[in-house]
């Protein structure tokens, strides 16, 4: 067993070794979906953005890494918690609900990098993963409790133009609440979106 182990060790360091690391900034946008526990509130999707940094790593020849990111997104929806007397006996309404949020996304990707040469010119992808995303604030700071952060999956694909530029869309989603409100309990909400993103990275 330990010379199995020590033999997988040894692998491991040899293909790793020869991964590329690239890295870059990326924006995008997404629309996003809340899922509330109860369906009390009438709530329309939104558009939102997102910046940050990304990097990737690759193993060459087998068109198998990870990608992640550090990036600041703005994700939420349209309540009407006007139609509740709860609610609207404290003056609240129509209400544009926005999440300031920091997004750590992490992903298993598969490249397709045998395409006798048409990869330098176009290469498709496709990734699926965690996505951690950490509530900084609300623009409604008295009618929900934020906790400190959620936990989502997203899957996407996309494609590599001349070695460079990536464009990207895929759905994040979210298997934690994002918010709750203030009043009554179980009035939760799970965020979910779609996204499309742009990056350009520099490295080989």
């Amino acid at each position: 067993m330990k010379k199995l182990f020590i033999t997988l060790a040894l692998i491991f360091c040899a293909v790793t070794s020869q991964a590329t690391f690239r890295w870059g900034p990326t924006v995008g946008m997404n629309v996003t979906h809340f899922s509330w526990k109860q369906k009390l509130i009438p709530t329309n999707d939104a558009v939102g953005f997102n910046a940050g940094l990304m990097g990737e790593v690759m193993i060459p020849g087998i068109g198998f890494g990870i990608d992640f990111a550090v990036k600041y997104a703005m994700v939420g929806a349209d309540a009407d918690f006007g139609k509740k007397l709860v609610w609207s006996s404290d003056g609240w309404g129509k209400e544009n609900v926005r999440l300031h949020t920091i997004q750590v996304p992490l992903n298993l990707r598969f490249k397709w990098t045998r395409l006798n040469g048409v990869e330098d010119i176009v290469a498709p992808f496709a990734y699926a993963g965690p996505l951690f995303q950490f509530q900084c604030s609300s623009t409604q700071k008295g009618l929900f409790d934020i906790p400190a952060g959620s936990v989502g999956v997203q899957v996407g694909i996309g494609a590599e133009f001349l070695k460079r530029i990536q464009l990207s869309a895929g759905y994040h989603f979210g298997l934690t609440y994002a918010l709750k409100t203030v009043k009554l309990e179980n009035i939760s909400a799970k965020t979910s979106n779609w996204q499309i993103n742009l990056a350009y990275l520099f490295g080989k």
